[in-house]
């Protein structure tokens, strides 16, 4: 009896176990099945894990998104605050919340991520806290926004190789930047100022724009420590070229760098540096004169035609005085001040078009005329043999 009973108590044991188990893996099925359905407004692919909800007019964090997710489209929308929504998000790889009303990121990020894309919002600020966790992220863009100071801790933020901060409101570059910097765009600021020792700790540091901002003057030896540098941008500011005293060692260190300047201070060449100086009788719409540059959607294209106008602009601008019009300044992005080249370029244009439209004109006339002179001999043959 004893032995039948510790049997039912085993058999019984073992039932419950099964229904247990049988419970886990159905729970678990249904789970993954609902995970899985992507939401409605976004569209999905790789298996629900690269998630599309750009354009949607969003004002909050769809749902129904999967926990697992590596890419995430949030913008063109109208978020404005997302808290802690997307901590939860721990494989989450790439976050684009561009183009929106955010006036802060949104708090706890997932320390996953590789690229924050956060351009054409509102930001005023960037609480250290943001980015003091991040040591997987590389690129992190905020541009377009209302930035005017930023707080970065040192040994933070160790993978990161670009930091796009064009376009926002900063007085002077900011300090404590990632070590691992490759590329830097400060364009489009309104920069007076790099305090002494701000780019002393960028040992990688092979891109750095500073067009289009407002230095006048910066301090003896502020590059100096840039040994990886190779493009470096200082047009469109509003060099003190009449006190040549404060502007001499600039000039001398544009002269002699290894690095390529775009934008010489003072309108003294285009291009400068020494690089270009060993080939300074190669023409001027050589391959060294143009930069590959990035559009706002991230696209490289390779700015030809921009080069050359740049170096026609430099070459009419003869008069140091007009430092300030913003004329034939070069860009990251480009050529700007468009409106105010248009004359210069039409008479470029003009002087390569009219030349081949004469040319072409002096052939025609030449045609016609023999032409008519092989018609004039038919006529007259006829003629005369209807007399004959």
């Amino acid at each position: 009896m004893r032995r039948d009973g510790a049997n039912t108590e085993i058999t019984r044991g073992l039932t419950m176990l099964t229904s247990s188990l049988f419970l886990v893996l159905l729970c678990g099925l249904l789970g993954g099945w609902v995970l899985s359905v992507c939401p409605s407004m976004c569209s999905c692919s790789g298996g629900h894990r690269d998630v599309d909800c750009s354009l949607k007019s969003l004002t909050k964090l769809p749902h129904g998104l999967q926990h697992n997710i590596r890419f995430l489209n949030l913008s063109f929308n109208s978020l404005k605050d997302l808290g802690g929504q997307l901590s939860r998000y721990d494989h989450l790889r790439t976050l684009d919340l561009s183009y929106n009303h955010l006036e802060s990121l949104p708090s706890v990020l997932p320390r996953s991520l590789w690229d924050i894309k956060a351009a054409w919002n509102r930001l005023r600020w960037l609480d250290k806290r943001d980015t003091a966790y991040h040591w997987n992220l590389k690129l992190l863009d905020l541009s377009h926004n209302e930035l005017e100071r930023i707080v970065f801790i040192n040994n933070t933020l160790l993978s990161v190789t670009s930091l796009n901060l064009s376009h926002n409101r900063f007085w002077t570059v900011p300090t404590n930047m990632p070590h691992n910097l490759e590329i830097i765009d400060l364009s489009f600021n309104y920069l007076v100022q790099i305090l002494p020792g701000s780019l002393d700790r960028l040992p990688k540091l092979v891109k750095l724009y500073l067009h289009a901002n407002h230095f006048s003057v910066l301090p003896e030896g502020i590059f100096d420590k840039l040994r990886a540098l190779k493009t470096i941008t200082l047009g469109d500011n509003p060099w003190a070229c009449e006190k040549e005293d404060n502007i001499t060692r600039i000039l001398r260190w544009a002269e002699q760098t290894h690095a390529t300047v775009l934008g010489c201070p003072c309108y003294t060449t285009p291009v400068c540096g020494q690089s270009h100086l060993a080939t300074k009788e190669r023409h001027l719409d050589s391959a060294p004169l143009t930069e590959s540059t990035m559009n706002n959607r991230g696209e490289e294209y390779d700015d030809m035609f921009t080069a050359s106008i740049v170096m026609v602009t430099s070459a009419s601008e003869t008069n140091p005085s007009q430092h300030k019009s913003g004329l034939g300044m070069w860009t990251s992005t480009g050529f700007h001040s468009v409106s105010r080249l248009t004359s210069t370029t039409e008479h470029l244009l003009s002087s390569t078009v009219k030349p081949k439209m004469a040319n072409s004109q002096s052939k025609s006339q030449k045609v016609f005329a023999q032409i008519e002179m092989v018609l004039l001999n038919i006529f007259v043959l006829t003629i005369a043999l209807s007399m004959y």
